[in-house]
């Protein structure tokens, strides 16, 4: 636990010497505790005219700083692999939940995998990044905070584990299309003029077509589940469901 003193030291930093460190943290990661190189950095900010009137910073003030920075994603990591023990510990037997897949993994092997995220923003998946953090509901649901692949930290959402998380779904080659069956859920590409989405949908109908493994040229007719509508789609742009 750091002291009062150290939390003072802290405060003392401007916003763009806490900008400035957090960059280099991210470029170098734990070399930047390295004593000479918190030795440099201090001189620096010292002697900076933004520095005017304040106190001058020490290289153990600097070196504080990276530790808590340390500390701080050293927590993440460890929030993140709990989330994934928590998945196989708190989810049931029901065949039909999402994360049945993962009922049946060692949690080492879980680690391993890419999942996807539905947001509650727009009903649409998208890759997680990482897993931030977990919590039980008073009801006794399990949420995970998940980072959005490609997104900052503005966009991170509390997503329920049950309904929201899953196992990510799997992009098919030409050679694949006879994977795809009347009745399937699929991801699948939406296409509008304002946005492009992946949502879930179901297959009700498909057009096949004689072709070779360069290409498929079969017609899947798909209904979106978050409004019924539905639209006729080529191969590339449906992904399937990982096989149980």
């Amino acid at each position: 636990m750091v002291d009062n003193d150290s939390w003072d030291s802290l405060s003392e930093f401007t916003l763009a010497e806490v900008l400035e460190m957090e960059n280099k943290y991210k470029a170098i990661g734990d070399e930047t505790l390295n004593e000479e190189f918190c030795n440099n950095l201090a001189a620096r900010f010292s002697c900076s005219s933004n520095r005017l009137g304040k106190s001058t910073i020490t290289w153990q003030q600097v070196q504080l700083f990276f530790q808590e920075k340390q500390m701080e994603v050293q927590t993440q990591q460890e929030s993140s692999a709990m989330a994934l023990k928590l998945f196989v510990d708190l989810s049931g037997e029901d065949s039909s939940k999402p994360l049945e897949v993962m009922q049946k993994r060692k949690v080492e092997d879980l680690k391993e995998l890419s999942f996807e995220a539905r947001s509650a923003k727009d009903y649409a998946w998208y890759d997680v990044e990482t897993f931030l953090n977990y919590r039980v509901l008073c009801n006794g649901e399990l949420e995970v905070r998940v980072r959005f692949a490609g997104f900052d930290k503005a966009e991170d959402e509390w997503v329920n584990v049950e309904t929201a998380v899953r196992e990510r779904s799997i992009p098919l080659e030409p050679s694949e299309c006879g994977m795809v069956n009347i009745g399937d859920l699929v991801l699948c590409y939406l296409d509008r003029e304002y946005y492009q989405l992946y949502c879930d949908a179901h297959v009700v109908d498909i057009q096949r077509q004689t072709h070779d493994d360069k290409g498929c040229t079969c017609v899947f007719v798909v209904c979106y589940d978050h409004d019924n509508s539905e639209e006729n789609v080529s191969l590339e742009r449906i992904c399937r469901r990982p096989i149980t």
